[in-house]
């Protein structure tokens, strides 16, 4: 029989194998090549950190200068195809070509972009072909990491020139290629646009802050103390995971990433204690996708949610708080039932950390997380508030002996956290030629009038096929680049019949998010369904069932945005306060009809009547209420009922 270190080792083995082959196994350069890798990471994490705060560049210029360091990095470390050789002493004369064709076009942008918009956007041919070579090293680095997202930018892209012969509401008049290449690379809507902004501001910053934490112990801390708080419960384990995993996420916002860093402890710990394999896979990989929608971080997509709705980012958060409990809510309920149907327990007392020790030993290491909280809450812009956490977390380190970060442990939160963020930083360059796409051809606004024909005044239809579209557009894609590419064409959508910004962007950023578990990619079920070694359908469809409160859930906030805490200032406090405990109490009962447990084994009739009362507690109303209320109270003394007579029958005596 192994032993935990030995199947922890194994499953640490292939979360690495499955991300190197999910994110496009990278290059490993040996000599100095290799050193000079590491020395040009640790100059890019330098310059980012550096006029992010208190240096001074123009917006379009550091979106260059970021874009130049993501292809030059997508170069070095991505191969072109599967069967190339991974350790190398060079790069290939063909990626030498490319970071020359790369640096050269986006540092002719810098040169002549002050020019060129003084007069108003007039452009030459040799401007021209910049713009070309541009386009085609983008695609080709966006091939290497983000393939599915490379054909999808490909088909926007090809609309551009040939939409003019599709028939009806979709069709446009049509485009010269000089109009398209002078929108998507010398305009602020195409590939140097707000895609890339987000990559050179928050989403480097804070994968580098993650990087910070996982090299202090943080993750380790975390694990720890949710062992505390609820290792000994029923189904503890998966209850650690699901906490674990929620924190990690909307710090790292990489649900495959989060998979493959917790999922490793977390998986086999789930199936030792007596979890099914695919169920455990299925915990892991619902709790780290809703990390991405989760305060305060939101895995830096509230901040460009905040960005986009040009509201202060306190508000976004506050807003995403409530669909964040019920969506962990929702999973923790699920696991417990789970484990009370199968009669399982927790871990052992012997094998929990005493709480006040975790405290005392590495409790410093939330002080990070608490700066960047409070710097946030105080007004200070969420980039200074991450610089500065990044160096509070080296300050906390150092605290005690254990955990303090040597120079060598800052040198490799550097490198991980500069290669890290390249494939959602290229992905955000990819959807530039979307987003300029859908600016150029109107095609957000089209699509919006067509959905409006078909489903006319209808707010939950049209949230329907938003829906469906954001779940589609989303599959593959990185949380960020998913909420960005959505944002584009469906909020407009929802605005249209009436919805509030706030609601429709924060519905488009779920189900964004959801893609990660939706089949048949479920790119984040893949993943962890490989360290549970379990079957990758199974688990993903348990996974839907897992955060079916999360795809349920944002619909009832499109006609009322109560359960959006502050996004409508009609609402009193107590309303809110109320919707919110007939919401969390709607989420127990749909879980427990879904796991078939509520104080005992439920029967059909019961789950039947548990799952049609969660809606009745989800929509904010007296009537829904009362009528909630009094179906789960017959649930609840039918289940009572039931074990009374159980207990007070004689026991039968089989010979």
């Amino acid at each position: 029989m192994n032993s935990p270190d030995v199947a922890t080792d194994t499953a640490e083995q292939t979360a690495q194998k499955l991300l190197e082959e999910t994110d496009s196994r990278t290059r490993t350069y040996t000599g100095a090549i290799g050193v000079a890798v590491t020395v040009l990471l640790c100059v890019w994490t330098a310059f980012q950190l550096y006029f992010s705060t208190v240096g001074i560049m123009s917006a379009v210029n550091l979106r260059a200068f970021h874009t130049m360091f993501l292809l030059l990095f997508t170069f070095l470390l991505y191969p072109a195809h599967k069967g190339e050789r991974r350790i190398r002493r060079f790069p290939p004369a063909y990626d030498i070509a490319l970071i020359v064709l790369a640096v050269g076009a986006f540092g002719y942008f810098v040169a002549a972009y002050t020019g060129i918009a003084r007069t108003g956007g007039r452009v030459n041919t040799a401007q021209l072909v910049v713009a070309a070579v541009a386009l085609l090293v983008v695609f080709e680095a966006a091939r290497r990491t983000s393939p599915n997202l490379a054909i999808l930018a490909a088909i926007f892209l090809v609309y551009n020139c040939f939409g003019q012969w599709i028939p009806g509401q979709l069709g446009h008049n049509g485009f010269t290629l000089k109009r398209v290449l002078i929108t998507q690379f010398w305009g602020t809507q195409g590939i140097l646009g707000v895609g890339v902004g987000v990559s050179a501001t928050y989403i480097f910053l804070f994968v580098v802050f993650g990087a910070f934490l996982k090299h202090s112990g943080f993750s380790q801390f975390i694990n720890d103390f949710s062992l505390t708080l609820v290792g000994q419960t029923p189904g503890g384990p998966a209850k650690v995971a699901v906490l674990a995993s929620a924190l990690m996420g909307m710090i790292n916002g990489s649900a495959v990433a989060n998979v493959a860093t917790t999922g490793t402890i977390t998986i086999p710990l789930m199936k030792r204690t007596g979890y099914k394999a695919e169920f455990a896979g299925a915990v892991e990989a619902t709790a780290s996708t809703g990390g991405q929608f989760c305060p305060p971080i939101m895995g830096a997509v509230g901040f460009v949610m905040a960005e986009f709705l040009n509201l202060s980012y306190t508000k976004v958060m506050v807003a995403a708080i409530l669909p964040a409990f019920l969506y962990y809510l929702g999973i923790l309920m699920s696991v417990h039932f789970e484990a009370k149907r199968l009669g399982l327990s927790g871990l052992s007392k012997e094998n929990i950390p005493h709480a006040l020790t975790v405290i005392r030993k590495q409790g410093h290491l939330v002080l990070p997380l608490a700066a960047l909280i409070a710097l946030m809450l105080l007004g200070f812009t969420p980039l200074l508030a991450a610089v500065v956490a990044i160096f509070v977390t080296i300050g906390a380190s150092w605290l005690r002996k254990e955990t303090r970060m040597t120079a060598d442990k800052i040198l490799a939160a550097c490198v991980e956290g500069a290669r890290g963020a390249i494939g959602v930083g290229i992905s955000c360059v990819i959807i530039g030629v979307i987003i300029g796409t859908v600016t150029l051809t109107s095609l957000g606004l089209n699509m919006g009038y067509l959905i409006l024909r078909v489903v006319p005044d209808n707010i939950y239809l049209t949230g329907l096929l938003v829906m469906i579209m954001s779940t589609i557009l989303g599959m593959g894609v990185p949380g960020v680049a998913a909420y960005v590419i959505v944002q584009a064409v469906a909020v407009p959508v929802l605005i249209k019949v009436g919805i509030m910004p706030v609601a429709a962007h924060m519905f488009c950023l779920i189900y964004a998010c959801l893609s990660n578990i939706t089949p048949p990619v479920a790119i984040s079920c893949y993943v962890a369904a490989g360290i549970a070694r379990a079957n990758q359908l199974k688990t993903g469809l348990i996974a839907v069932r897992l955060g079916l409160i999360g795809f349920l859930m944002p619909f009832f906030f499109l006609g009322n945005p109560v359960l959006l805490i502050g996004a409508d200032a009609a609402y009193s406090a107590a309303t809110t306060l109320w919707a919110s405990l007939t919401a969390s109490i709607g989420t127990v009962a749909l879980v427990a009809g879904l796991e078939g447990w509520l104080v005992g084994k439920a029967n059909a009739v019961q789950r039947v009547l548990l799952i049609a009362t969660a809606p009745l507690f989800l929509y904010p109303g007296v009537l829904t209420d009362g009528i909630g209320f009094a179906a789960l109270a017959v649930v609840i003394v039918w289940q009572l009922c039931k074990k009374k007579t159980a207990k007070s029958s004689p026991e039968r005596t089989i010979v």
